[in-house]
């Protein structure tokens, strides 16, 4: 039966998508590498090396495995090397014995010098990573400072320097290039085949950003979101095929790590030019997003793919005030010592939050889970047509058909002044009554809605008695009033509040 090229190009396809790494990266600074190793072994025990592993690999992580479960094999033993060759490795080796020093006399001339090794001052950094830079005396004066000086006999003298460039002989048969797994394997009968190789690795993470683009006029935004991978693993991984875990996994780690975890989320695009895009789908209590095609992901490289864009996102500006001016003296504070405090909550905010809202769903041209992640706003100038910074924050991890709400700024022509104006507490010591004037102050050339939020803090029994404008209730102790401010005017607002203690 002859072959067609379709099906020789479909095998050749397969053949180089098992030959590719496999990443899973997790935003907690770790990630699951997996990979193909041949493997050509007879009947007894053999010795397998690998080398190609990352520097912060956790080797009791490590499966090594037939994907295919036909070849039965044992782990007699395993060992993981990441000692790799470096100058102040070479030189640790070389302590108590002579080397020659290449330097220069006072002519300029080079020449050898004789030194022995007391002392190489190196030692190895966290999981097996040298302490070491762009050149050797770079990297001697990083060891210096993590392990003291080297100590170097010349002429009878001691000396807390190299007195030159060392000259190492060649490098022996146990001298390793690469991080390396070693394994004692034993087979019951020969068999050759292609192993799956897993294991967990720090040193990568993730993170989401967006950008926001607003026109100088109107309540819409561009979001255009990246997904940012960084790579300090110590490897590079060629034509990989990338997938980013979202969601709060278990995971221990040193206390000095970042314990949290992040969801990442994925947006479909729209029209066929972001077709292929980040793919998403839930994966047990978390989500999964798959990079639409392979990529080289190189050692301390850090990658951005564009995972979402959308235009013409309806975001409505918000100015909120929160007259309340709470010092760092009342920080701790519980409910009973608030009811005894008749100045808590007397001071004053000026200043009235600039907020931009906008609902995940799929009617304003989103509909997806977005991840955690820095949100940077733009608005352009119709003058020139330039954007201009605006604000920045963070979102956190929101589901689809949930609203987003960011800070970005205080509002500059707008101000509010908040004012206690009565308080009487009952003969009893069971009730009171406090009463509040809040003014708001817009020197735009346009009218403003500003929200006026209010905690009624003293207890958790409260009514108010009297209004000047319609207030909702948001929560059991906070109530907002949504108040009209004219342009180039001002708005007063006045409630009084009455606590229970019966």
């Amino acid at each position: 039966m002859k072959t067609s090229l379709v099906s020789l190009l479909a095998i050749a396809a397969a053949l180089t998508a098992s030959a590719q790494p496999s990443l899973t990266i997790y935003n907690q600074n770790f990630a699951v590498v997996r990979e193909h190793v041949p493997l050509d072994l007879h009947a007894g025990v053999n010795a397998v090396v690998f080398s190609g592993a990352t520097i912060h690999l956790e080797p009791d992580s490590v499966v090594l495995r037939d994907p295919a479960g036909k070849v039965a094999f044992r782990i007699l033993e395993q060992n993981y090397r990441a000692d790799t060759i470096s100058p102040g490795l070479l030189l640790s080796l070389y302590e108590g014995k002579t080397l020659d020093f290449l330097t220069r006399d006072a002519t300029g001339r080079e020449i050898l010098v004789k030194g022995r090794v007391i002392r190489s001052g190196y030692v190895p950094n966290f999981a097996g990573a040298q302490i070491y830079g762009q050149n050797f005396y770079q990297q001697q004066l990083l060891e210096q400072q993590a392990a003291g000086t080297p100590i170097i006999e010349v002429d009878g003298k001691l000396r807390f320097s190299l007195p030159g460039e060392p000259q190492f002989p060649a490098l022996t048969d146990d001298a390793i290039l690469k991080p390396q797994l070693a394994w004692q394997l034993a087979a019951e009968a020969p068999a050759r085949f292609d192993a799956e190789l897993s294991y967990v690795t720090g040193g990568m993470r993730w993170e989401a950003s967006y950008n926001l683009i607003a026109p100088e006029k109107g309540d819409t935004v561009d979001i255009i979101g990246w997904v940012t991978v960084d790579n300090q693993s110590g490897r590079q991984f060629d034509n990989a095929r990338l997938k980013l875990m979202a969601g709060d996994v278990s995971k221990l780690q040193p206390q000095d790590q970042d314990y949290g975890g992040y969801a990442l989320a994925r947006k479909a695009a729209r029209d066929e030019m972001y077709q292929a895009a980040v793919t998403e789908k839930a994966f047990d209590e978390f989500h999964l997003y798959s990079l639409p095609r392979p990529t080289t992901l190189r050692n301390r490289e850090t990658k951005q793919v564009e995972f979402i864009r959308a235009t013409g996102v309806k975001a409505k500006t918000l100015y909120i005030y929160n007259g309340v001016a709470v010092g760092p003296q009342y920080r701790g504070w519980n409910l009973e010592n608030i009811r005894n405090n008749r100045d808590y909550g007397t001071q004053s905010n000026p200043k009235v939050w600039v907020m931009r809202e906008f609902v995940n769903s799929e009617a304003n041209g989103l509909g997806q889970p977005l991840p955690k992640g820095r949100t940077r706003f733009y608005r352009r100038d119709d003058a020139d047509g330039r954007l201009e910074f605006t604000g920045e924050n963070t979102i956190d991890h929101t589901p689809k058909n949930e609203t987003v709400r960011i800070y970005t700024g205080d509002a500059f022509d707008i101000v509010g002044e908040r004012i206690r104006t009565d308080f009487v507490l009952s003969n009893r010591n069971d009730s009171l009554e406090e009463t509040f004037q809040i003014k708001l102050r817009n020197r735009k050339a346009e009218p403003v809605e500003v929200r006026v939020a209010e905690r009624l803090y003293r207890w958790v029994n409260w009514e108010i008695v009297q209004q000047s404008h319609e207030f909702t209730k948001t929560d059991a102790q906070n109530i907002e009033f949504r108040v009209n401010v004219p342009a180039d005017g001002e708005t007063v607002v006045t409630y009084k509040v009455r606590y229970n203690w019966q």
